[in-house]
């Protein structure tokens, strides 16, 4: 309750950096683990068809060396099938857009003026959107 406390009292603007909150996202969305599977390129849907939801691998962050204990579809999702093109789009749906560049970038975080740069959209629009009092697959203010 205290987490929830701590982010209700910030207000986010143009500089505040986002992420995709995975821990938050599992524990307030049941379909979480589905939504995920369907972004997988169509070589790891067949892979991850059988394997239990959950499974956790040791994930190596490219820039910073560190080590996090992930889910193994969404290490997958991230390091692969999200840099595939056809991944992110101009045809992608706005939130849809910002969530997949999460992924695409590794899930770092990101300021509204960041990612109107990368999806071009303007980031006052952005905020709006991710900052309001509904939260979308997860996406959060970052808070390390």
């Amino acid at each position: 309750m205290s987490e929830i406390r701590k982010f209700s009292l910030l207000k986010p603007t143009l500089q505040t950096p986002f992420h995709v909150d995975f821990e938050w996202w599992r524990a307030n969305d049941n379909n979480w683990h589905v939504a995920l599977h369907d972004m997988l390129c169509p070589e790891h849907q067949e892979a991850f068809a059988g394997l239990a939801e959950g499974q956790l691998i040791d994930w190596v962050d490219p820039e910073t060396a560190e080590v996090r204990q992930m889910d193994g579809l969404q290490t997958t999702l991230i390091s692969h099938c999200a840099q595939q093109s056809g991944f992110l789009d101009a045809h992608t749906v706005f939130i849809e857009a910002i969530f997949r560049l999460f992924l695409a970038t590794g899930n770092r975080p990101l300021t509204p003026v960041e990612l109107g740069v990368r999806l071009n959209r303007p980031p006052d629009v952005i905020l709006k959107t991710i900052a309001g009092p509904r939260v979308y697959k997860g996406i959060r203010p970052y808070n390390p």
